[in-house]
């Protein structure tokens, strides 16, 4: 399956017409060797590997923050594939367009050094022709942003013919509250400070810039990943999106034992919130017999005034 991804080249966009000029994208991270032959087929691996790498690198790093940067850099380098789709900003409310043509190759005493050739379009996206949604997803901090599930829209933006096929998801029990839980991600986002949850916690960021949304793991995203306050719990936010109980709280302790064993410090714990619409007999039935997750939910209030 072809995938889309936002690709941002430097901080800001900083490179973009350099690559643009050159063909290619690439990223640095301060781990400066070739990767030719380090690059396994699971992201995890690579992980276990280079996480020391680039902690030694950037001692002021946290092991959040390296688990996301050496993630990035091995998605670019190994996980997009030939004729996958990439767009990056120019910094000016435009996006260049351009198609993966080649593997990875290492350029050393080089700006952004892991590299990947890339043959660019002379069309751009307009930001402002972009739905809501895949602004506020193309728009995410981080170098590379998986943004597949706008595949039509994107191909439309670009004038390029895709048959896509949509199919049910198996998992989605309540289409309806899966449609307005899709905005409570970004709500959530943009009023943290007035949740209960923002009291105590803070979405994690990496030099100020927010990491802790849809946050990779080798499981799926995490949909929000925050820190106390204190530093000594980070915390596992998944949306229920409509899904079965029973699916979402195996999803959650997926993401947890992730975070657990490959993010948390050796002074840290590991929680989880579930939010959702309401919580049925299955999830009350669920969370009972877990002593580490608890259950918001969400209300709208919705007025028209005259």
């Amino acid at each position: 399956m072809k995938q889309y991804n936002r690709i941002m080249l430097g901080r800001g966009g900083m490179y973009v017409e350099e690559c643009v000029r050159d063909g290619y994208i690439g990223v640095d991270f301060n781990i400066y060797e070739d990767l030719s032959a380090a690059l396994p087929e699971n992201w995890r691996e690579f992980n276990k590997r280079y996480i020391p790498v680039f902690m030694e690198a950037n001692p002021d790093k946290s092991k959040v923050a390296a688990g996301l940067s050496c993630s990035m850099l091995w998605t670019i380098c190994k996980g997009l594939q030939i004729d996958d789709v990439v767009i990056s900003p120019d910094g000016n409310g435009q996006y260049y367009v351009g198609q993966i043509t080649g593997g990875y190759y290492y350029v050393p005493n080089s700006t952004l050094p892991h590299r990947r050739r890339i043959k660019w379009q002379s069309q751009k996206i307009s930001r402002s022709d972009m739905s809501v949604e895949l602004r506020n997803s193309s728009g995410s901090v981080g170098t590379c942003c998986n943004i597949t599930k706008y595949a039509t829209e994107i191909e439309a933006l670009i004038n390029v013919h895709s048959d896509n096929i949509v199919c049910g998801n198996p998992e989605v029990e309540d289409l309806i509250e899966f449609a307005m839980e899709k905005h409570l991600e970004d709500f959530l986002i943009k009023n943290w400070k007035n949740t209960p949850l923002g009291a105590k916690y803070n979405i994690y960021e990496v030099d100020g810039e927010l990491v802790g949304k849809q946050y990779p793991s080798d499981t799926g995203p995490i949909d929000i990943l925050a820190i106390s306050k204190d530093k000594r719990t980070l915390l596992v936010i998944e949306l229920k999106k409509g899904r079965a109980s029973d699916v979402v709280v195996g999803q959650i302790q997926r993401y947890m034992g992730y975070v657990k064993e490959e993010l948390a410090e050796a002074n840290q714990v590991v929680k989880g919130v579930i939010i959702g619409l309401e919580a049925d007999a299955r999830l009350k039935r669920a969370l009972a017999v877990t002593h580490n997750i608890e259950f918001y939910r969400y209300q709208i209030d919705f007025k028209l005034l005259k």
